[in-house]
């Protein structure tokens, strides 16, 4: 009995064992509900409508893990329909979570959906905002920092702390107001102000003398890039939308609708307040604001003057942009280096040439692609795709190259086989910055250049360590290249940044497609998806 009663403990320890390892063997769940409401708030010192998220302007961040599984019940307390979209998370192997009207019905009136995306090998500074209409010109946004799991080493000394900075443009105009003007055929003007974290004037962060920062710092704008400094500091650039970069010191940094960079900051002033500075780029007049980096233990205030911008002229920035490299011997969110993967021996099966020109369609403005003015049909792609519905959609109704068809309205799609590596070739023909953005993965960006590209522009291609990232500027009567491994199955927006732009029509969609059915290539329809248009039965 005694022989039998140690071998039953022992079994008895042997299943707790397995069970401890099957429950720990899942990455972590991180649960949220949001409440989507409008509030009252004054950035820029005239109350106006913001749209709540919880009650927060900025919205609620989430900070989370390399693998982490994150569900989102989103409440629609508004009253119109609305959609978060993951600016740069990459949703491996689903587009259904991606939150646009591409691939998502959108949340009807005082109702509710639930998103349920993993955090798949990915690490860095990302954010969410609506993608409906122009939800994003009043609020919405927030922050999404997703950390290496403890295994993964970083290539620099932990930071003795971490802020997060979502610097944008705003307008005192509503939503509605904006749509209203876009709709009627005027363009937007200037913003009216500068924001950081939803103040215009009073973000303060504070830290001790002689140590070590990490600055995440998004361009949550509608229209702007902005360039961004601190009074007195040195911005070591660590990150570039997930992509650890080499670490050269910067006075200043150029940020682009959409984009993200993190950065070390040192503390070795004196003990006293400083300020950290956001302007605008490129707009006449200059809007500014300021926040404050904050010593312990100061008493003393920051003090003029501000720290100088950058010359009005491209020709800084796109200097700089070429200075972002990859950091080719740091870990990514897997142990494997980020030089690994040798970008620039892959075989090119296609070039996708993408014009961009402001056109005048029924008497009104437009954007074109390619000459194909986007509009969003009343089905989703996705779902029209998923279930073979016609008359949505027709793929490859778009030229891979611009054409002097007339401008007209359409829905247009490239269609794309998985695993294909391709090149898109942004081509500004208009005198002001643009900003594009792909969801479902990152690109190289391989190459700026002036005036029109041609082949022989690949001559000037960086095909060793250029920087991996998911939005990207292209500067005026310019072009910018970059190199995309299509490894992630589904339908994938394609889309200008600058927010009244994509309003107008300055977009398209990439459909990422194999004959394979299989889990291992793209999960199935969710069973909580909700169905609009031709889909709704």
């Amino acid at each position: 009995m005694m022989k039998q009663a140690i071998f039953l403990q022992i079994l008895l320890g042997i299943l707790v064992c397995f069970t401890v390892l099957f429950a720990n063997a899942e990455d972590p769940y991180r649960y949220y509900t949001w409440f989507v409401t409008y509030g009252t708030r004054a950035p820029l010192g005239v109350k106006q409508q913001v749209i709540l998220i919880n009650n927060q302007f900025p919205g609620p961040p989430i900070e989370a893990v390399t693998n982490d599984n994150i569900i989102v019940n989103v409440i629609n307390q508004l009253d119109e329909p609305f959609l978060l979209t993951w600016h740069g998370v990459k949703q491996r192997k689903t587009s259904w979570q991606d939150g646009v009207l591409g691939t998502n019905c959108p949340i009807p009136p005082h109702s509710n959906w639930t998103y349920k995306f993993q955090l798949k090998d990915q690490i860095g500074t990302y954010m969410y905002y609506p993608s409906t209409s122009m939800h994003k010109a009043i609020g919405g946004y927030g922050a999404l920092n997703i950390e290496q799991r403890s295994v993964i080493s970083i290539p620099y000394p932990a930071p003795a702390g971490d802020f997060t900075l979502l610097v944008g443009d705003w307008y005192k105009a509503g939503d509605k107001a904006l749509r209203k003007k876009l709709n009627s055929g005027l363009a937007l003007p200037l913003p009216d102000g500068l924001l950081i974290n939803g103040l215009h004037k009073a973000s303060v962060f504070t830290g001790q003398k002689g140590k070590t920062y990490k600055f995440r710092i998004t361009n949550v704008g509608i229209s702007t890039s902005i360039n961004f400094r601190i009074q007195g500091h040195k911005l070591v650039l660590i990150e570039v939308e997930g992509s650890h970069s080499l670490q050269e010191p910067y006075e200043s940094l150029d940020i682009h609708p959409g984009q993200s960079v993190a950065v070390l900051v040192t503390l070795r002033g004196a003990i006293k307040d400083y300020y950290i500075v956001a302007s605008t780029r490129f707009t006449k007049p200059i809007l500014t604001t300021t926040g404050i980096l904050r010593y312990q233990g100061s008493n003393t205030p920051a003090s003029l003057p501000l720290p100088i911008a950058p010359t009005y002229h491209v020709h800084w920035s796109i200097k700089q942009a070429r200075t972002f490299r990859l950091n080719l011997t740091a870990n990514a969110a897997r142990p494997n280096p980020q030089g690994s993967f040798h970008y620039g021996s892959i075989k090119i099966v296609r070039t996708i040439v993408l014009a961009n020109v402001k056109a005048k369609i029924n008497g009104k403005l437009r954007y074109t692609v390619n000459g194909i003015s986007y509009v969003d049909p009343t089905t989703p792609l996705k779902l029209a795709d998923w279930f073979n519905i016609p008359g949505v959609f027709t793929l490859n109704n778009i030229k891979d190259v611009p054409t002097s068809r007339p401008p007209a309205l359409g829905v247009s799609v490239f269609g794309l086989t998985l695993h294909d590596f391709i090149e898109i070739v942004f081509q500004n023909t208009e005198p002001t910055i643009q900003s594009w953005h792909l969801d479902g993965t990152s690109f190289f960006v391989v190459g700026y250049g002036s005036g029109k590209w041609t082949t022989e522009s690949k001559k000037r291609y960086n095909l060793a360590d250029a920087i991996s990232r998911h939005t990207v500027q292209v500067y005026p009567n310019s072009w910018t290249a970059v190199l995309v491994s299509l490894d992630n199955k589904g339908m994938w927006n394609l889309r200008s940044e600058i927010w009244p732009d994509r309003f107008l029509g300055k977009q398209t969609y990439l459909r990422v497609w194999n004959n394979e059915k299989s889990l291992y290539t793209e999960t199935d329809i969710p069973p909580n998806a909700l169905r609009c248009g031709k889909a709704s039965h």
